[in-house]
């Protein structure tokens, strides 16, 4: 009997059997599971197409305020920036004619103060003629 190959070919098919049987046992939760994992994996995606392009174009639109906001501030800042080289400019000019004026006045005091000099030495002048 151990050694009639028709024994060994029905106990060889019986253990091919046995084994695909414990295979199929253990792979059918196995299946089970990936069919589960991919029902998950299409919900997934259908989410993501429906919601993906929505926020790639909100996305798209923050992007553009974003630029257009940067470049309202860039103005904005090259327009104070214009006011304050003005403003400069204009202080600059103002001290300049302020010096000149305190120049003028200094000139008249000055010229005040030799008129009344000058004045008063003739005044004293024509006080001696005249006592003579």
């Amino acid at each position: 009997m151990v050694s009639d190959p028709l024994f060994w070919l029905s106990c060889s098919l019986f253990l091919m059997a046995l084994s695909l049987t414990a295979i199929l046992i253990v792979a059918i939760p196995v299946l089970q599971e990936v069919a589960r994992a991919a029902r998950s994996a299409e919900k997934l995606f259908d989410t993501l197409h429906r919601e993906f392009p929505p926020t790639l174009h909100s996305i798209r639109l923050t992007g553009l305020e974003i630029t257009e906001l940067t470049d309202d501030i860039d103005s904005g800042v090259k327009s104070a920036s214009d006011i304050v080289k003005q403003v400069d400019n204009s202080l600059n000019i103002t001290q300049t004619q302020l010096k000149k004026v305190q120049i003028g006045t200094r000139r008249l005091t000055k010229g005040f103060q030799v008129a009344w000099k000058t004045w008063n030495r003739s005044d004293l002048k024509t006080k001696d003629k005249n006592k003579f």
